[in-house]
């Protein structure tokens, strides 16, 4: 198992015992090509194995061209980690349907600092309040919500007051919803079925086997 930390942390209590697990650094995703470089790296020094497994979606296609010459290669066939935590794409499209100007948020990624807050505090630091504001406001008019992702496996007090106060600083909602573990216990144990993209031996990952569009 391959996985970003954010994905890991709540993938791991679901991995069967003997199933090794790497964690990446959290935000390659940021940059798709290093993304694809560094999970390659890592597919081609996994050894004598039979299955990789991928905790990502198609990540602004990051993990397409990837393949391994020994290994079948498993990843969900989401658009990011949002449909990983809600427990399908399916979930995903019905929460982008009813409100698509909304920021996600887990307890994952309030402690690895990706928030539209600490964006903001660093360019506040950077360029002072007055012209952070500005850019983060300007940067994020067409949000209206903030949904923290509960996804049953963490207790959410201080986050859920996180969430709240970057709902406060932005005057959005803020709503918690139900995440789910359905995907991520299929990734970890099987059946990969229609929900995930299956990469034979030498096969490479192409955009279209993920069906999104």
């Amino acid at each position: 198992m391959i996985a970003c930390a954010t994905v890991g942390e709540e993938l791991k209590p679901l991995l069967p015992p003997h199933a090794a697990y790497k964690a990446l650094e959290f935000g390659l995703h940021l940059n798709p090509a290093r993304l694809r470089q560094a999970l390659q790296a890592e597919i081609d020094g996994a050894g004598e194995v039979d299955t990789i497994i991928l905790g990502y979606g198609l990540c602004s296609q990051g993990v397409v061209g990837l393949r391994s010459e020994r290994a079948r290669l498993v990843v969900p066939r989401t658009d990011d980690c949002i449909g990983i935590f809600l427990g399908s794409r399916a979930a995903y499209q019905r929460q982008m349907q009813r409100e698509p100007g909304t920021f996600y948020l887990t307890k994952g990624w309030i402690e690895c600092g990706d928030t539209p807050l600490y964006e903001y505090e660093k360019m506040a630091a950077k360029y002072g309040e007055e012209r952070a504001r500005w850019l983060s406001f300007e940067a994020l008019k067409h949000y209206t919500r903030v949904a923290l992702i509960d996804t049953g496996q963490h207790e959410l007090g201080r986050y859920r007051q996180y969430a709240q106060q970057v709902a406060d600083f932005y005057g959005w909602r803020c709503e918690e919803i139900a995440g789910s573990t359905a995907l991520l216990r299929k990734l970890a144990a099987g059946p990969w079925d229609e929900d995930f993209v299956v990469a034979e031996p030498g096969q490479v990952i192409t955009a279209e086997m993920f069906g999104l569009w």
